[in-house]
């Protein structure tokens, strides 16, 4: 265990110098309630969900947007949102200790990839701006939607009514609080990517609040393109050293593209990091 880095990653997070980008490893230890189930999170455990559990063609397998492209072309874009709400809108699963963490001490912007609802729970007390990536909307050239969370209850707002003092709260791939809104199939995903890099997925307040900062890549995986795409667009504008990537085992093609990035690599995983804090490990 890197204790020197854990540390200054520490201390950039407590200062908000330091973004979380949280991806499907931060759920590791979500059971469901009813029957202990792992929750669907990442790429080949939301192919098996969608599919009743059966694997798909070795093609579709290879990543989630291709396999639920697939889906909607055969059963409409209405059975992806209604499998997804479906997942994640109920309150069946357990606590995340990685979203316990948070929620002790609420930076001021996080970035989450996962589609469940345990970020925005972590801030069910206090005050926020939500920003919810969306995709092929007509009529609308920006691919996002924005809301004011008053401790209560979501309001739909535009950019310039934020205020970007309150924490905020990213899910580019969407969510279904407050109302169902996902990137999941390969055209939403062009789509968002598009508009990504042509700066229309992410709005003016948060371009700003973003320069200059280091992010933390936690549970994520860096073999596909999608995400890989994603978050390079995201974390445009950080500090030429733009952060740490806590992946255990890395592929080659990771670490070329962590170096590729400015991100240090650091040989560890979720749980590393919840005993270096000595919060309790779940099993």
């Amino acid at each position: 265990m890197n204790e020197a880095a854990f540390s200054e990653i520490l201390s950039g997070l407590y200062d908000n110098q330091v973004v979380p980008y949280l991806g499907p490893g931060v759920l590791f230890d979500v059971k469901s309630k009813l029957n202990g189930q792992a929750i669907p999170a990442d790429s080949d455990s939301l192919i098996l969900a969608m599919n009743g559990g059966k694997p798909m063609a070795p093609k579709l397998m290879f990543e989630f947007p291709r396999a639920a492209m697939n889906q909607e072309l055969k059963r409409g874009r209405n059975f992806l949102t209604q499998f997804l709400d479906k997942t994640y809108a109920d309150s069946q699963w357990s606590r995340a200790a990685i979203h316990d963490w948070l929620a002790e001490w609420k930076p001021a912007y996080v970035i989450d990839i996962n589609r469940d609802t345990q970020l925005q729970d972590s801030y069910a007390d206090e005050e926020h701006i939500l920003v919810v990536g969306t995709a092929r909307i007509i009529g609308n050239d920006f691919r996002y939607k924005l809301y004011h969370y008053d401790g209560k209850q979501y309001f739909s707002i535009k950019q310039h009514e934020a205020d970007a003092c309150l924490p905020i709260l990213f899910k580019p791939m969407g969510t279904p609080l407050p109302e169902s809104s996902y990137i999941a199939s390969d055209a939403d995903y062009v789509d968002y990517i598009t508009e990504l890099m042509g700066g229309f997925a992410i709005p003016d307040f948060l371009k700003q609040y973003r320069k200059d900062k280091k992010y933390l890549l936690l549970g994520m995986t860096l073999n596909r393109d999608s995400e890989r795409m994603v978050m390079s667009d995201i974390v445009y504008g950080g500090d030429s050293h733009r952060g740490w990537f806590l992946r255990q085992n890395p592929s080659d093609k990771e670490r070329r593209f962590a170096a590729k990035m400015g991100l240090e690599l650091i040989e560890a995983d979720c749980v590393d990091l919840i005993n270096y804090m000595r919060l309790p490990q779940v099993a």
